[in-house]
């Protein structure tokens, strides 16, 4: 009986004692962030969908961070977030409080892009979590000549484009090296609130890679007037309200295994659709407190609200989702890689 309660109180002296060097955890990363500003350096022009997203979450997280630190939002575009990324990985803060919210396709641009560019290692990045898992489109002026996907391949289309490793830049390139689309790409737009207003002054006709979320959130007139037609959907499996309008799917025009192989790299990412990083350097207490607050703050009753009144849609993945799914694609064949390359290339 004596060796029983010897046990007994020794199994909750370690508990105790592990009660109470998480509570020190916690403690010290309350103490650091109390009276602290985070920064969220969006990636992209202000008005986007991109921005939309990172203003919501930057209303609700500070109260989930323990320490309840202030939180701004900045813009950084350029490069498709290429900017953005390296200046959260070379130059801000390494202590937790700099967030970079980027395009989702900017992290595959060591693997896809020009690597001597892309001054970070995708693989080391540490990942707050994403938002949502996004819906590219492929939108047209219902005044255009092209009407439906099919047309594509037999009208041209002139479409508005980002910078490289945007998907506003890289979706249309894709359809149009792949599979034939008669695009063309006019690049140089900020962001897809310059290419939307590029849309309505009539300086292009289109955009491909142009977020769903975007559309009903930010130009719900469009719809509603017929001002655009939705060509396709360019993600993996379809969006649920699209797929009741009768939307297809951009990857299902493929006519052969490799062509869906190669669209299948380049929309894998789409997983990730809304993804939020962080330096490599940060503190591992620290990291894991932003991560578990960032899930907190997109699941949180009151995020969700706003979120509806906004028509933004959220469907999170944690940051060990969005690590697992980049090691898969990094492990890619390299044929395959090359060609996903060859396919996202504009001249």
């Amino acid at each position: 009986m004596r060796r029983s309660n010897t046990g007994m109180l020794m199994a909750g002296g370690l508990v105790l004692a592990a009660a109470s060097s998480s509570a020190s955890a916690q403690d010290a990363v309350a103490s650091f962030y109390r009276g602290k500003t985070v920064s969220i350096v969006v990636g992209t022009s202000a008005g986007g969908g991109y921005d939309l997203y990172a203003r919501l979450i930057a209303r609700h997280l500070p109260k989930f961070i323990p320490g309840n630190p202030s939180i701004v939002v900045s813009n950084m575009p350029g490069a498709g977030s290429l900017v953005a990324t390296q200046y959260i990985v070379n130059v801000a803060p390494k202590d937790g409080t700099a967030i970079g919210a980027v395009f989702f396709g900017v992290v595959m641009e060591p693997l896809l892009g020009d690597a001597s560019k892309a001054k970070f290692d995708a693989l080391k990045l540490n990942w707050v979590g994403s938002a949502n898992k996004e819906s590219p489109i492929c939108i047209a002026r219902t005044d255009a000549a092209v009407k439906k996907m099919e047309d594509v391949f037999t009208k041209e289309l002139v479409v508005g484009a980002s910078a490289t490793s945007g998907s506003t830049r890289d979706f249309p390139a894709l359809l149009r090296n792949t599979l034939g689309a008669k695009f063309r790409i006019v690049g140089g737009y900020p962001g897809s609130n310059e290419i939307s207003l590029a849309i309505e002054k009539g300086e292009v006709e289109a955009a491909c890679g142009y977020g769903w979320t975007s559309l009903i959130a930010g130009r719900p007139q469009w719809l509603k007037d017929k001002f655009v037609t939705v060509l396709a959907q360019e993600t993996l499996t379809p969006n649920p309200v699209m797929k009741q309008m009768g939307i297809p799917l951009a990857i299902d025009f493929a006519r052969t295994p490799e062509q869906r192989q190669v669209m299948e790299m380049i929309y894998a990412p789409l997983e990730w659709g809304r993804p939020y990083i962080a330096a490599p350097e940060v503190p591992a207490d620290r990291m894991a407190a932003l991560q578990t607050a960032f899930m907190h703050a997109v699941e949180s009753p009151e995020l969700l609200e706003e979120a509806k009144k906004q028509n933004i849609d959220i469907e999170p993945a944690n940051a060990a989702e969005i690590k697992q799914l980049l090691q898969r694609l990094y492990k890619a064949p390299p044929e395959i890689v090359e060609k996903a390359k060859k396919a996202i290339l504009v001249e």
